[in-house]
């Protein structure tokens, strides 16, 4: 996967491996007010995948121009998905990626995702995203503009630490002050939710953490990372109507699982199988694109019943995880969220070239997506 959502990557332990978020932390839950839910029509209103952009780790895996055109014709034509999250960091990569996804008729979900830099660059590079989501929506597209992820994470000044990992580590160790952290993560999202209302005039939003405490006063919908697992349809829609108080659109602005057996229990510490230092899957796991499907469908289902504003499947691909089918110990993809797997041509090569390849999870996704858009 390309560095931590726009740098989601982080000395080789990629975005997907921080969204255990606050809920691993024991960050107390926001208590919402009481209001009634916005009356909700049966299913969503749009179903897609998060598609991210970045440098990638190696000249192999950077983005590209070319690919990201016929990934982007894929998830339109072949999941049958209407929604693209775009994120990652690099405006260029954005705004390229966001035309072309709306050039091609897809709502665009706009989420730029800066790590580790200045809180001031931070908030530049949100707005050059954001006056360029206004443009594609004066243009006529569909677009939801997000300001961010997971704050408190990507942002220095809010946690200790400076660069991602430092921060989840001190969250780990307990080396924060709870109160102090919500008071500088109120501050800079009061800023961020300024700085989006002044450069766009759509609808705007933000990606938190289940557990995050956020004023969503400030926002249009409310967007949630979401990766419980439960055995029953009733506790998942029990847990997500505490999002729906607010009266407004709820977004599940990435869900999903890993690629073996027992990811779903894991919820959003599925990463958590991986030796990087000798870049090899711990223990005896067993690969199953069946699990990671079930998952998925099983919640697109709750979304669905729900009527939920937007679900976005975490991720389309994760090019820093490829596959071995020759070799489980090495097959990463098993680590891995996406919904298709990658495949090197030649796999001890760093440089090496690579095709992407549909796991079922992405087949289970598009008849979902397919019916939906297609009504019997």
């Amino acid at each position: 996967m390309e560095k931590t959502k726009g740098t989601e990557k982080a000395e080789g332990i990629n975005r997907a491996q921080f969204l255990a978020g606050a809920a691993a932390f024991g960050v107390a839950a926001a208590v919402l007010p009481s209001r009634p839910a916005a009356a909700a029509g049966r299913g969503l209103r749009h179903r897609g995948v998060v598609y991210t952009v970045g440098e990638g780790e190696t000249p192999g895996t950077a983005w590209s121009a070319a690919r990201m055109r016929k990934d982007i014709r894929a998830i339109r034509d072949e999941l049958h998905a209407d929604t693209v999250d775009v994120t990652g960091d690099g405006v260029e990569r954005l705004t390229a990626t966001a035309a072309e996804a709306a050039e091609r008729g897809l709502h665009v979900w706009l989420q730029p995702t800066l790590a580790d830099a200045p809180q001031r660059d931070i908030l530049e590079h949100m707005a050059e995203c954001g006056r360029f989501a206004e443009r594609l929506r004066r243009q006529g597209a569909s677009v939801d503009f997000s300001l961010g992820c997971e704050f408190w994470l990507f942002v220095p000044g809010i946690v200790p630490g400076a660069t991602v990992m430092e921060r989840v580590q001190n969250m780990l160790n307990g080396d924060f002050d709870p109160v102090q952290m919500q008071r500088r993560l109120d501050r800079f999202t009061a800023k961020a939710a300024a700085v989006g209302r002044s450069v766009s005039h759509g609808s705007l939003s933000y990606a938190a953490a289940q557990d995050d405490e956020v004023d969503w006063r400030l926002f249009d919908v409310v967007g949630i990372d979401y990766y419980s697992y439960f055995r029953h349809h009733g506790d998942y829609v029990r847990e997500l109507k505490k999002y729906q108080r607010w009266g407004k659109p709820v977004a599940i602005t990435e869900f999903g699982t890993c690629t073996y057996k027992g990811a779903p229990e894991a919820g959003g510490m599925g990463w958590n199988v991986v030796d990087y230092d000798k870049g090899e899957i711990k223990g005896d796991l067993v690969r199953s694109e069946r699990t990671q499907a079930a998952y998925l469908v099983d919640l697109l289902s709750v979304f669905e019943s729900m009527g939920l504003y937007a679900a976005m499947a975490f991720e389309f691909v994760t090019p820093d995880a490829p596959h071995r089918a020759d070799n489980p110990r090495y097959d990463l993809d098993m680590a891995s969220y996406s919904i298709t797997k990658t495949v090197k041509d030649r796999p001890d090569d760093p440089r090496s070239g690579w095709h992407w390849e549909p796991k079922e999870a992405f087949h289970a996704l598009a008849r979902q997506y397919g019916r939906c858009a297609h009504p019997q």
